[in-house]
């Protein structure tokens, strides 16, 4: 099966950024995939698979990152990671939750 290329851009929602505990969790989600995934902001690019290089990119709050990914998985690839970067993470849990505000 050929290679697949799918892009997504996405609003990092947490108030605190893309600070150590979700860089951890995007980088560990993005080694369960055999695609080779980026992340992008205002031009500079990272290895998802990387927390620090994540951290890097010094996103905050309301920051658009593109999240791109190549390879047999990159579709699955692209939606977990988008999803775990536009998601709001309680600084008292660790669990990522949407958020539903309306």
């Amino acid at each position: 099966m050929a290679d697949v290329q799918q892009t997504q851009i996405v609003l990092v929602q947490n108030p605190n950024g893309l600070h150590i505990r979700p860089a951890s969790l995007v980088a560990t989600e993005a080694m369960r995939y055999e695609s080779q995934i980026t992340l992008e902001l205002e031009g500079y690019k990272v290895d998802a698979k990387a927390a620090l290089q994540i951290m890097t990119l010094g996103a905050r709050q309301g920051s658009t990152i593109t999240v791109a990914a190549s390879g047999v998985d990159a579709p699955q690839a692209v939606e977990k990671i988008a999803e775990l970067i536009g998601a709001y993470y309680d600084s008292d849990d660790q669990t990522a939750t949407q958020d539903q505000a309306s």
